[in-house]
């Protein structure tokens, strides 16, 4: 019986709002790399402290995400929702008011701690609300929608806001979409009786799982800006390792942790974490090259950069509710999310082929589609069945790690694929310096070669992420008649996965 959907008639008004919420989030990450150099230059950043601007958010994004999830679970997701929205909209307001570099940074730390309550929160209530399959899978389908294009829809926002009106824009707009998910959340989320987590907040836990989150996303940080065996990004990586391991021996003992280890062991959900940190890795490289492709090499602005990407756009919305929504009942996960990585894989490796002289529609915007088709179809099932057989006490905690390996997978893909792009643009100009060619031209060839060179590393990542998906990944479809285990109050599984735990 699935309780949660036919009690709550007003859950479809629900995904509104929480799609509004995870909206303004995943927007947040790409309209602030749009209008950075315009703040950087009014509020007089150094080019040495201009990534702390991306930097201060993820890092306290990244690292309390499993915190935020925990605690959504302990307090209530609707209320921890709602303290996330009203958060994320005082820090977004408190940056865009910013009169020097100090206050800038605060405010992003600050939005990447109210961001770190508000994701895990969003994605937990949409578990707890959509327990019947069919409507469980389009929900899904619209939020990974939502998830997949957010990043790249912010790309025109921001180019807009920054070229007509003002950097500081970029982080006014925020404020409305908080206002809007919070008036919905007060009248129309109501979050399931008895799904709530009543143990004890297990504080070792946090500190171990923060510390070492932390360390593991800012030694990427200093990875790329440093190198990869410089001492501090080693420290970093062994501090990271030592920390979390203790974390995992923590969580092992104690009677109420932080992560349930059952949560992560079970076999789909490790592989759900670990395939979509890797083609997490692959996709945010490709967002980087092909911005700096665009705006550098090609010449676009800003507003013409964003409307370039609206082709990955369509393609996300579509795979995610045309095909993964509608294939999801029918066939099982892995036959979804391994073909959806592969045809992203596809699309990347046209992009291998990319010269100074490109043309757009002959070759990237075709890259785009099947990179935006592949990643949609994808992303939805992947979405469903990471919270799908968790039980409810834990569904934050889940949320959470998918959050996490998204946002671990984004710093290392930046960090590793703008390396390894850098080295390869050094050598080429250091094979190239005597040819007697224009300056500027060798410049950008050197860019393109070294952008192509990362890109088919992004290629072979994709081509792990689906085996991972094919070989780890063993649930079956879920059909009208397989109850959703421990996604609403009350709720049993009548039928779950033979790997699940009961």
């Amino acid at each position: 019986m699935h309780a949660t959907s036919q009690s709550d008639p007003r859950r479809w008004k629900a995904l509104i709002f929480i799609g509004i919420a995870q909206l303004m989030v995943v927007l947040d990450t790409t309209i602030v790399n749009i209008a950075l150099p315009s703040a950087q230059h009014d509020l007089g950043i150094s080019d040495g402290n201009r990534q702390w601007v991306i930097t201060a958010y993820s890092l306290a994004f990244g690292s309390l995400l499993l915190f935020g999830g925990r605690i959504a679970d302990l307090t209530g997701r609707r209320r921890a929702f709602i303290v996330g929205l009203l958060g994320f909209a005082a820090a977004s307001a408190l940056g865009g008011f910013a009169v020097n570099p100090g206050m800038l940074l605060g405010a992003r730390a600050l939005q990447g701690v109210f961001g770190a309550l508000l994701a895990p929160a969003a994605l937990s209530l949409l578990a707890v609300t959509f327990t019947e399959p069919k409507e469980r899978a389009k929900a899904f389908g619209i939020y990974s929608a939502i998830s997949g294009a957010g990043g790249a829809f912010g790309l025109i926002v921001g180019g807009a806001l920054t070229e007509y009106l003002n950097w500081r824009w970029a982080l006014f707009v925020n404020i409305p979409f908080a206002v809007t998910a919070v008036f919905g959340a007060v009248s129309v989320i109501r979050e399931p009786a008895g799904a709530r987590n009543g143990a004890r907040l297990d504080l070792p836990g946090v500190f171990l799982a923060t510390t070492g989150l932390l360390s593991l996303v800012y030694g990427f940080t200093r990875a790329e800006s440093d190198g990869w065996t410089a001492p501090v990004t080693v420290a970093l990586f062994i501090a990271s390792a030592a920390l979390l391991g203790a974390f995992v021996l923590v969580e092992s003992k104690v009677p109420a942790p932080l992560l349930p280890l059952r949560v992560v062991t079970e076999r789909n959900r490790g592989g759900i974490y670990l395939s979509l940190g890797l083609a997490v890795i692959g996709m945010f490289g490709l967002f980087l090259f092909l911005t700096y492709y665009l705006q550098v090499v090609k010449g676009y602005t800003p507003v013409l950069t964003g409307f370039a990407f609206l082709p990955m756009i369509i393609g996300m919305v579509a795979g995610s509710t045309q095909i993964g929504s509608r294939l999801m009942t029918r066939l099982p996960p892995r036959l979804l999310m391994g073909p959806g990585f592969l045809t992203s894989a596809l699309g990347i490796a046209l992009l291998t082929q990319i010269k100074v002289d490109s043309s757009y529609a002959g070759l990237i915007l075709p890259a785009q589609v099947l990179l935006g088709l592949g990643m949609g179809t994808a992303f939805m099932p992947a979405m469903s069945l990471a919270t799908r057989s968790v039980q409810p006490q834990d569904a934050g905690v889940a949320s959470a790690l998918i959050s996490a390996s998204q946002q671990v997978g984004g710093s290392i893909g930046t960090a590793l694929l703008n390396t390894i792009a850098a080295g390869a643009t050094t050598n080429w100009l250091a094979e190239h310096a005597r040819s007697g060619a224009d300056r500027a031209r060798l410049a950008d060839a050197a860019a393109v070669h070294g952008y192509a060179t990362a890109i088919w590393w992004a290629v072979g990542i994709l081509v792990v992420a689906a085996a991972a998906a094919f070989l780890l990944i063993d649930a079956e479809r879920q059909n009208g008649s397989t109850a959703t285990a421990g996604t609403g109050a009350g709720t049993k599984a009548s039928a779950v996965p033979a790997s699940a735990p009961h």
